[in-house]
Protein backbone atom coordinates (compact mmCIF):
# COMPACT_ATOMS: atom_id res chain seq x y z
CA UNK A 1 0.00 0.00 0.00
CA UNK A 2 2.69 2.51 0.95
CA UNK A 3 4.67 1.60 -2.15
CA UNK A 4 1.69 2.56 -4.34
CA UNK A 5 1.44 5.90 -2.55
CA UNK A 6 5.16 6.52 -3.03
CA UNK A 7 4.87 5.79 -6.74
CA UNK A 8 2.01 8.28 -7.08
CA UNK A 9 3.47 11.00 -4.86
CA UNK A 10 4.47 14.41 -6.18
CA UNK A 11 6.66 14.99 -3.13
CA UNK A 12 8.09 12.65 -0.49
CA UNK A 13 9.25 13.85 2.91
CA UNK A 14 11.40 11.85 5.33
CA UNK A 15 11.36 12.99 8.94
CA UNK A 16 12.81 11.64 12.15
CA UNK A 17 15.03 12.54 15.08
CA UNK A 18 18.79 12.71 14.81
CA UNK A 19 20.54 9.35 14.34
CA UNK A 20 17.35 7.60 13.19
CA UNK A 21 18.58 6.68 9.70
CA UNK A 22 17.09 9.40 7.45
CA UNK A 23 20.18 9.80 5.24
CA UNK A 24 20.43 6.15 4.22
CA UNK A 25 16.70 5.93 3.49
CA UNK A 26 16.72 9.13 1.44
CA UNK A 27 19.51 7.87 -0.82
CA UNK A 28 17.74 4.54 -1.27
CA UNK A 29 14.45 6.22 -2.28
CA UNK A 30 16.14 8.80 -4.52
CA UNK A 31 17.77 6.02 -6.49
CA UNK A 32 14.59 3.96 -6.67
CA UNK A 33 12.22 6.79 -7.66
CA UNK A 34 14.54 9.04 -9.69
CA UNK A 35 14.60 11.65 -6.96
CA UNK A 36 16.57 14.69 -5.85
CA UNK A 37 16.94 15.57 -2.19
CA UNK A 38 16.04 18.88 -0.53
CA UNK A 39 17.46 19.67 2.91
CA UNK A 40 14.77 19.77 5.58
CA UNK A 41 16.98 20.79 8.51
CA UNK A 42 16.91 24.41 9.66
CA UNK A 43 20.62 24.47 10.60
CA UNK A 44 22.17 22.62 7.66
CA UNK A 45 21.58 25.71 5.52
CA UNK A 46 24.67 27.31 7.12
CA UNK A 47 28.20 27.12 5.79
CA UNK A 48 30.74 25.82 8.28
CA UNK A 49 28.16 24.05 10.46
CA UNK A 50 28.89 20.62 9.08
CA UNK A 51 29.92 18.17 11.78
CA UNK A 52 27.58 19.42 14.48
CA UNK A 53 24.52 19.33 12.21
CA UNK A 54 25.40 15.86 10.86
CA UNK A 55 25.41 17.30 7.35
CA UNK A 56 25.63 14.69 4.61
CA UNK A 57 29.07 14.33 3.00
CA UNK A 58 29.83 14.18 -0.72
CA UNK A 59 30.64 10.50 -0.36
CA UNK A 60 27.36 9.77 1.41
CA UNK A 61 25.40 11.52 -1.35
CA UNK A 62 26.38 8.76 -3.80
CA UNK A 63 25.97 11.22 -6.70
CA UNK A 64 22.33 11.97 -5.80
CA UNK A 65 21.68 15.74 -6.27
CA UNK A 66 21.12 17.62 -2.99
CA UNK A 67 19.70 21.13 -2.57
CA UNK A 68 19.70 23.93 0.02
CA UNK A 69 22.77 22.86 1.94
CA UNK A 70 25.49 25.31 3.06
CA UNK A 71 24.27 28.39 1.19
CA UNK A 72 24.10 30.90 4.06
CA UNK A 73 26.84 32.50 6.15
CA UNK A 74 26.61 31.75 9.91
CA UNK A 75 25.74 35.38 10.67
CA UNK A 76 22.67 35.42 8.40
CA UNK A 77 19.15 34.91 9.70
CA UNK A 78 16.78 32.42 8.10
CA UNK A 79 13.10 31.95 8.85
CA UNK A 80 10.60 29.22 8.15
CA UNK A 81 8.92 31.64 5.71
CA UNK A 82 12.23 31.98 3.83
CA UNK A 83 12.54 28.21 3.75
CA UNK A 84 8.97 27.75 2.53
CA UNK A 85 9.54 30.05 -0.42
CA UNK A 86 12.88 28.52 -1.45
CA UNK A 87 11.74 24.90 -1.19
CA UNK A 88 8.59 25.45 -3.19
CA UNK A 89 10.75 26.94 -5.93
CA UNK A 90 13.08 23.92 -5.72
CA UNK A 91 10.15 21.52 -5.92
CA UNK A 92 8.92 23.20 -9.11
CA UNK A 93 12.43 23.10 -10.59
CA UNK A 94 12.95 19.41 -9.77
CA UNK A 95 9.52 18.45 -11.08
CA UNK A 96 10.17 20.37 -14.31
CA UNK A 97 13.03 17.95 -14.93
CA UNK A 98 10.67 14.99 -14.34
CA UNK A 99 12.32 14.07 -11.07
CA UNK A 100 10.84 13.43 -7.63
CA UNK A 101 11.52 15.99 -4.86
CA UNK A 102 12.41 14.31 -1.54
CA UNK A 103 12.56 16.57 1.53
CA UNK A 104 14.75 15.11 4.28
CA UNK A 105 15.25 16.47 7.79
CA UNK A 106 14.20 16.77 11.38
CA UNK A 107 12.56 20.21 11.37
CA UNK A 108 8.89 19.26 11.35
CA UNK A 109 7.49 22.78 11.09
CA UNK A 110 9.69 23.52 8.09
CA UNK A 111 8.43 20.45 6.25
CA UNK A 112 4.81 21.22 7.12
CA UNK A 113 5.14 24.82 5.98
CA UNK A 114 6.13 23.63 2.52
CA UNK A 115 3.58 20.85 2.07
CA UNK A 116 0.55 22.72 3.42
CA UNK A 117 -0.98 26.16 2.89
CA UNK A 118 0.77 27.77 5.85
CA UNK A 119 0.65 31.57 5.72
CA UNK A 120 3.10 33.67 7.68
CA UNK A 121 2.97 37.27 8.74
CA UNK A 122 5.63 39.51 7.21
CA UNK A 123 8.87 38.10 8.61
CA UNK A 124 10.61 41.39 9.25
CA UNK A 125 13.98 41.14 10.95
CA UNK A 126 15.61 43.97 12.84
CA UNK A 127 19.20 42.85 13.37
CA UNK A 128 19.77 45.53 16.01
CA UNK A 129 16.76 44.34 18.01
CA UNK A 130 17.76 40.70 17.57
CA UNK A 131 21.30 41.37 18.80
CA UNK A 132 19.92 43.26 21.80
CA UNK A 133 17.77 40.29 22.74
CA UNK A 134 20.68 37.88 22.42
CA UNK A 135 22.85 40.21 24.52
CA UNK A 136 20.08 40.24 27.12
CA UNK A 137 19.94 36.45 26.94
CA UNK A 138 23.68 36.21 27.59
CA UNK A 139 23.35 38.42 30.68
CA UNK A 140 20.10 37.15 32.19
CA UNK A 141 19.75 33.58 30.95
CA UNK A 142 16.94 31.59 29.26
CA UNK A 143 14.52 31.60 32.21
CA UNK A 144 14.48 35.40 32.45
CA UNK A 145 13.82 35.75 28.71
CA UNK A 146 11.03 33.20 28.88
CA UNK A 147 9.53 35.04 31.86
CA UNK A 148 9.62 38.25 29.83
CA UNK A 149 7.72 36.56 27.00
CA UNK A 150 5.28 35.09 29.52
CA UNK A 151 4.42 38.60 30.75
CA UNK A 152 3.92 39.95 27.22
CA UNK A 153 2.38 36.93 25.49
CA UNK A 154 1.44 34.15 27.92
CA UNK A 155 -0.25 31.97 25.27
CA UNK A 156 2.87 31.82 23.11
CA UNK A 157 5.18 31.38 26.13
CA UNK A 158 3.19 28.36 27.24
CA UNK A 159 3.92 26.65 23.91
CA UNK A 160 7.69 27.29 23.96
CA UNK A 161 10.18 25.57 26.25
CA UNK A 162 12.38 28.08 28.13
CA UNK A 163 15.52 26.44 26.71
CA UNK A 164 14.35 26.99 23.14
CA UNK A 165 15.90 30.44 23.17
CA UNK A 166 15.74 30.95 19.41
CA UNK A 167 11.94 30.65 19.40
CA UNK A 168 11.61 32.75 22.56
CA UNK A 169 13.63 35.55 21.00
CA UNK A 170 11.79 35.29 17.69
CA UNK A 171 8.47 35.64 19.55
CA UNK A 172 9.75 38.73 21.38
CA UNK A 173 11.00 40.17 18.08
CA UNK A 174 7.63 39.65 16.42
CA UNK A 175 5.84 41.42 19.25
CA UNK A 176 8.23 44.36 19.07
CA UNK A 177 8.30 44.70 15.27
CA UNK A 178 4.74 43.91 14.25
CA UNK A 179 2.66 43.69 17.40
CA UNK A 180 1.53 40.22 16.29
CA UNK A 181 1.98 37.33 18.67
CA UNK A 182 3.24 33.94 17.56
CA UNK A 183 -0.07 32.51 18.77
CA UNK A 184 -1.96 34.82 16.43
CA UNK A 185 0.39 33.92 13.61
CA UNK A 186 -0.29 30.23 14.21
CA UNK A 187 -3.95 30.78 13.35
CA UNK A 188 -2.83 31.46 9.78
CA UNK A 189 -1.35 28.00 9.46
CA UNK A 190 -3.46 25.99 7.08
CA UNK A 191 -4.20 22.32 6.89
CA UNK A 192 -4.81 22.08 3.15
CA UNK A 193 -2.10 20.02 1.36
CA UNK A 194 -0.57 21.69 -1.69
CA UNK A 195 1.00 18.52 -3.12
CA UNK A 196 0.11 14.87 -3.35
CA UNK A 197 2.67 13.81 -0.78
CA UNK A 198 3.80 11.06 1.55
CA UNK A 199 5.59 11.74 4.85
CA UNK A 200 7.73 8.83 6.01
CA UNK A 201 8.92 8.79 9.61
CA UNK A 202 11.77 6.99 11.36
CA UNK A 203 12.49 6.42 15.03
CA UNK A 204 8.95 6.01 16.33
CA UNK A 205 9.24 2.27 16.87
CA UNK A 206 12.86 2.34 17.96
CA UNK A 207 13.28 1.81 21.70
CA UNK A 208 14.34 4.94 23.53
CA UNK A 209 17.39 3.08 24.85
CA UNK A 210 18.53 2.24 21.32
CA UNK A 211 17.83 5.74 19.97
CA UNK A 212 19.55 7.47 22.87
CA UNK A 213 22.54 5.15 22.58
CA UNK A 214 22.80 6.00 18.88
CA UNK A 215 22.65 9.70 19.71
CA UNK A 216 25.37 9.38 22.36
CA UNK A 217 27.61 7.45 19.98
CA UNK A 218 26.97 9.98 17.23
CA UNK A 219 28.10 12.80 19.52
CA UNK A 220 31.28 10.85 20.36
CA UNK A 221 31.89 10.36 16.64
CA UNK A 222 31.33 14.07 15.98
CA UNK A 223 33.92 14.93 18.59
CA UNK A 224 36.36 12.43 17.06
CA UNK A 225 35.72 13.95 13.61
CA UNK A 226 36.59 17.49 14.71
CA UNK A 227 33.47 19.13 16.14
CA UNK A 228 35.52 20.94 18.79
CA UNK A 229 37.73 22.51 16.09
CA UNK A 230 34.67 23.41 13.98
CA UNK A 231 33.06 25.28 16.87
CA UNK A 232 36.38 26.84 17.90
CA UNK A 233 36.62 28.38 14.42
CA UNK A 234 33.22 30.06 14.82
CA UNK A 235 34.02 31.16 18.37
CA UNK A 236 37.34 32.68 17.31
CA UNK A 237 35.53 34.69 14.63
CA UNK A 238 33.46 36.13 17.51
CA UNK A 239 30.23 35.00 15.87
CA UNK A 240 27.68 35.61 18.60
CA UNK A 241 24.06 36.57 19.06
CA UNK A 242 22.93 34.88 15.86
CA UNK A 243 20.59 32.03 15.02
CA UNK A 244 23.20 29.56 13.79
CA UNK A 245 25.20 29.15 16.99
CA UNK A 246 22.06 28.42 19.00
CA UNK A 247 22.07 24.99 17.34
CA UNK A 248 22.66 21.98 19.59
CA UNK A 249 26.35 21.13 19.49
CA UNK A 250 27.43 24.74 19.13
CA UNK A 251 25.89 26.53 22.10
CA UNK A 252 27.21 23.86 24.51
CA UNK A 253 30.79 24.09 23.21
CA UNK A 254 30.58 27.89 23.21
CA UNK A 255 29.99 27.60 26.96
CA UNK A 256 33.20 25.56 27.19
CA UNK A 257 35.21 28.11 25.22
CA UNK A 258 33.68 30.90 27.32
CA UNK A 259 34.96 29.13 30.45
CA UNK A 260 31.50 28.41 31.81
CA UNK A 261 32.03 24.65 32.07
CA UNK A 262 34.54 21.88 31.46
CA UNK A 263 34.77 20.08 28.14
CA UNK A 264 33.35 16.93 29.73
CA UNK A 265 30.37 18.91 31.07
CA UNK A 266 29.81 20.49 27.66
CA UNK A 267 29.79 17.10 25.93
CA UNK A 268 27.40 15.67 28.53
CA UNK A 269 25.12 18.67 28.01
CA UNK A 270 25.32 18.21 24.24
CA UNK A 271 24.23 14.58 24.55
CA UNK A 272 21.45 15.42 26.98
CA UNK A 273 20.11 18.26 24.81
CA UNK A 274 20.27 16.02 21.72
CA UNK A 275 18.26 13.33 23.49
CA UNK A 276 15.68 15.85 24.68
CA UNK A 277 15.40 17.32 21.21
CA UNK A 278 14.88 13.86 19.71
CA UNK A 279 12.05 13.27 22.16
CA UNK A 280 10.41 16.60 21.21
CA UNK A 281 10.83 15.81 17.52
CA UNK A 282 9.05 12.48 17.86
CA UNK A 283 6.24 14.10 19.85
CA UNK A 284 5.83 16.72 17.12
CA UNK A 285 5.81 14.17 14.31
CA UNK A 286 3.21 12.06 16.12
CA UNK A 287 0.88 14.91 17.10
CA UNK A 288 1.26 17.49 14.35
CA UNK A 289 1.88 15.50 11.19
CA UNK A 290 0.27 12.63 9.30
CA UNK A 291 3.34 10.41 9.23
CA UNK A 292 3.70 6.84 8.02
CA UNK A 293 6.27 5.44 10.45
CA UNK A 294 8.53 2.68 9.20
CA UNK A 295 11.48 0.67 10.39
CA UNK A 296 14.92 1.80 9.09
CA UNK A 297 15.40 -1.46 7.15
CA UNK A 298 11.82 -1.75 5.87
CA UNK A 299 11.57 -2.43 2.13
CA UNK A 300 9.73 0.29 0.21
Amino acid sequence: MIENKLQQAEVIAIVGPTASGKTALSIELAKKYNGEIINGDSMQVYKGLDIGTAKITEEEMESVPHHLLSFLEPIESFSVADYQKLVRMKIADIQSRHKLPIIVGGSGLYVQAVLFDFQFTDEKVDEVARKAYYDELAKLGPEAMHDKLKRLDPQTAEAIHPNNTRRVIRALEMLELSGVSKAAEAQNRGEVPLYKHVILGLGQNMSREVLYDRINRRVDLMMANGLLEEVRGLWQQEIRGVQSIQAIGYKELYDYFDGKCSLEEAIDSLKQNSRRYAKRQLTYFRNKMDVYFIEPDEQL
